[in-house]
């Protein structure tokens, strides 16, 4: 880790990533500051409304580190027309709030951290994913290939590293959101064949990855799309069986394919039954080692 503490901004600090995250920089020592869209509670809060008004740049000033975590929940369902317009416009706008004020500051970031995902990718259901794989397609790949467009407009000299997050696994969100209140209900089953790859990574090493790529030496030189996932590829099966193992309720169905898409439509497609299977090369190449190298260790660490 650094030797010296940074100045770290932080956008999207309330969310389930950015919450950990924040307590974890702090502790680390560094100097941590949040964008809100509320009243300030503390020195260390800013207001913003990045879909109303520009950022004031001087927000920025003496920050080396820019975080960007900014963005409507995907696991909100069902995804109207309006509520799709609101994932993109989330993500973009945020991002392109925090590179006008990059533009605009007297002494720009030295990093910016933005946030992006494994959709993508698309559904690939052959490729292994290295960091630097094409954009697939669909709705979430068309998001992810804004946002990420959107980043890479920061001023010359900032170094920007896209933070393809995979399928977080931890307490109280992400992945095992919906899944636990199903189990817990006897509901628990494969989704679909349960043969597709899904991109987990444990919710303690999302975090600890991007402390690494924020604040580690060994991560000085990396840039561009960076893979947030766990270091062994996992079907969905291995997840959800293990949820129903570690609640000890029963794992009896298997909710087909169809079904899954009459009831949820796109989001099924490109949440729960699309393929990805990620390698999270430049990150061990950084040198991050992860805490939870298997998905059911991640599982039973969530509860």
């Amino acid at each position: 880790m650094s030797t010296e503490p940074l100045s770290i901004l932080v956008a999207g600090a309330s969310g389930f990533i950015g919450t950990p995250l924040v307590r974890a920089l702090r502790d680390a020592g560094h100097h941590v500051t949040t964008l809100v869209r509320r009243a300030p509670r503390s020195a260390s809060e800013f207001r913003w409304s990045p879909s109303t008004r520009p950022l004031d740049p001087a927000v920025l000033d003496g920050a080396d580190v820019v975080v960007n975590l900014a963005g409507a929940s995907i696991g909100r369902l069902p995804w109207t027309g309006s509520y799709r317009q609101e994932i993109l416009d989330s993500r973009v706008h945020a991002t392109e709030t925090l590179v006008e004020a990059m533009h605009g500051a007297a002494t720009p970031p030295a990093l910016f951290l933005s946030g992006s995902a494994s959709g993508v990718y698309g559904d690939r259901p052959v490729d292994v994913l290295d960091d630097d794989a094409d954009a697939g397609t669909g709705f979430l790949a068309e998001v992810c290939t804004a946002w990420e467009a959107a980043a890479t407009a920061a001023p010359e000299g900032v170094r920007v590293v896209l933070l393809r997050t995979g399928v977080v696994v931890g307490q109280g969100g992400g992945a095992l959101a919906p899944l636990v209140p199903l189990t817990r209900a006897g509901l628990g089953g494969k989704l679909g064949t349960g043969g597709q790859f899904w991109p987990w990574i444990a919710l303690d090493d999302e975090v600890g990855a991007i402390v690494h790529l924020a604040t580690s030496p060994d991560a000085a030189e990396v840039r561009g799309p960076v893979n947030l996932a766990g270091p062994e590829p996992a079907v969905a099966d291995r997840i959800t069986r293990r949820v129903a193992e570690d609640l000890h309720r029963p794992y009896l169905f298997s909710v087909p394919a169809t079904a899954l898409h009459l009831l949820l439509r796109e989001a099924a497609d490109e949440m729960l039954l699309s393929n990805q299977r990620m390698v999270p090369r430049k990150l061990t190449d950084a040198g991050y080692r992860f805490r939870y190298e298997r998905a059911e260790d991640a599982v039973d660490a969530a509860f």
